[in-house]
């Protein structure tokens, strides 16, 4: 099975990642961007304000695409429980994001970038939503780099609405406004019940 935790910037989500380990010790824990010179290419791009948007776009696809390949789809074929901090839903959502304020030239930019990943990516069993206003998000990443600022982050959060108006049965939606250990709590039950059906 393949469990996501998707959300602002600021909702929790490695948070909640750390304390999963100690409940499931045998599951992959995993993370995009990922650790792999893939992934390094993504945090430098993130880094630079000029990067072109949709060069960073494939850059996030390639760092994707290498992460399947060599962690989630062996974890899976051994019939192993992969839990990843942010998946194909931040591409979605943050992708679609900045293209729709570039000039990139590309109309529906959401549907864009999902149909790119739709030859070849594997779709998560499950995906918990840490849902967490775009003011309360940015004051907690503290508008660090160009993802973190609150209008473009009202704009993130409306396409992950989409995402999960389209697929309502995959998305559980946890409130992270909540206490810490609130939040860890709840999604600590939200897995026991996909791990034990």
């Amino acid at each position: 099975m393949l469990i996501t935790l998707e959300g602002l910037d600021g909702s929790g989500k490695t948070t909640v990642w750390e304390a999963l380990h100690d409940v499931y010790p045998d599951a992959t824990f995993t993370s995009e961007p990922t650790d792999s010179w893939y992934g390094e290419a993504v945090g430098r791009s993130m880094g630079d304000p000029d990067a072109d948007p949709l060069a960073e776009l494939f850059l996030y696809t390639a760092d994707h695409a290498n992460h399947l390949s060599e962690t989630v789809r062996p974890a899976l074929a051994d019939d192993g429980l992969v839990i990843s901090d942010r998946y194909s839903d931040s591409r979605f959502a943050y992708q679609g994001a900045t293209l729709a304020r570039a000039d990139a030239g590309i109309r529906r930019p959401l549907e864009y970038v999902r149909g790119i990943h739709a030859a070849f990516s594997r779709p998560p069993d499950a995906t918990i939503y840490l849902d967490l206003d775009p003011e309360t998000a940015a004051e907690r990443a503290g508008r660090t780099d160009k993802f973190e600022r609150d209008g473009y982050l009202a704009a993130v959060g409306d396409n992950y609405e989409r995402l999960i108006d389209a697929d309502p049965a995959r998305f559980h939606r946890v409130d992270a406004t909540r206490a810490p250990e609130d939040v860890v709590a709840r999604v600590e039950d939200i897995v026991a019940g996909l791990v034990d059906r």
